[in-house]
């Protein structure tokens, strides 16, 4: 049987473009929060962010280089080439900063952004005959902070408006919104997901309302917030950890709003990373699932012909087109 390979995938130039863009985006954001919106976070905290997180990218490439025998992908591309390659870091070391408070704990900060990378070489499933990473990296890396930290937290809700008007309180969202809808509908192809998203989070909210008597106005109001629209534009459609099929989409976005529903209701907090990360680990679970039983299949087919395992090729994962992953990518949520 054909072996699965290892080594990661270049982006196309349709994910390159829009990992440019959500590294411009999540930059600029960073600008405007700290010189204006209230970030929370000392000034100098992004910059230790993007040096561990470019730090940690580069080593991990190097040594998967070396144990499959290629270059590393920062290579032979140039500058520009050197650049787009930490384009999925860039993202992510921003986006764990941004999102968490860690009080003056930097190296809580690092830890959740070392976390975050690394996940992308050890949790990975097979897609279409290659090990792709599965776990959303920024998403991942805030839930280990929230469960290995308890003293930490998320951003304060002020966090991103603080210092603006009544007017600034709605143009913020209204940019963020216009923005990743058309980042969105053009280049990662996620709006299927946002639909299934923003539908079973509206129905989740009145179901809780009813059966657990919870407020449906103030759960619903949550759709209002920065950090709402944040999540939902730029961190649960990161095209490399979300399904491709429209259906898939939708089942992906549901599934979050869904489990986000029960984490809230036996009253955890934090449950918008929570469910993420546990529907990314469900989805790896069955991609595995998937391929473990293909191979069988295979091998008894092989088997019955009168040949020997391995005498044919694997074939392409049925229905991995469903479930497969765009181009290896990081976009946090954020956010990413």
């Amino acid at each position: 049987m054909a072996e699965t390979k290892t080594s990661p995938v270049r982006h196309d130039t349709k994910t390159t473009t829009a990992l440019r863009r959500f590294a411009i985006s999540i930059t600029i954001f960073n600008i405007v929060g700290y010189t204006y919106l209230g970030f929370e976070q000392p000034w100098l905290w992004p910059f230790i962010a993007l040096a561990t997180g470019y730090t940690v990218e580069i080593v991990l490439e190097v040594i998967g280089a070396r144990a499959e025998g290629r270059a590393p992908r920062f290579l032979g591309a140039g500058r520009r080439g050197f650049v787009e390659f930490l384009f999925p870091a860039h993202i992510t070391s921003l986006a764990v900063n941004m999102l968490t408070y860690v009080n003056d704990r930097v190296w809580v900060m690092m830890f959740g952004v070392t976390v975050a990378i690394a996940a992308k070489w050890i949790l990975r499933a097979p897609v279409k005959g290659r090990l792709r990473h599965y776990m959303n990296p920024s998403n991942f890396g805030i839930a280990m902070i929230l469960i290995l930290f308890p003293w930490a937290s998320i951003a304060p809700p002020y966090h991103f408006t603080e210092h603006t008007n009544a007017f600034g309180d709605w143009l913020i969202p209204a940019i963020i919104i216009t923005a990743g809808t058309m980042l969105n509908a053009k280049l990662t192809g996620r709006m299927w997901l946002i639909l299934g998203w923003l539908s079973a989070f509206v129905l989740q909210a009145v179901v809780r309302g009813l059966i657990l008597d919870t407020a449906i106005l103030g759960a619903l109001g949550m759709m209002t917030s920065v950090a709402f629209v944040l999540f939902t534009n730029y961190m649960i459609t990161d095209p490399g950890t979300s399904p491709s099929s429209p259906a898939s989409q939708i089942a992906f976005g549901a599934g979050v709003a869904t489990l986000y529903g029960v984490i809230t209701g036996a009253g955890i907090a934090y449950g918008l990373f929570f469910a993420t990360a546990g529907v990314c680990l469900i989805r790896g679970m069955y991609l595995w699932a998937l391929h473990i039983s293909n191979k069988v299949r295979e091998q008894r087919e092989a088997t019955t012909a009168g040949g020997t395992p391995g005498s044919v090729p694997a074939p392409v994962p049925t229905g991995a087109d469903a479930l497969a992953a765009g181009p290896n990518s990081h976009k946090e949520a954020v956010p990413a």
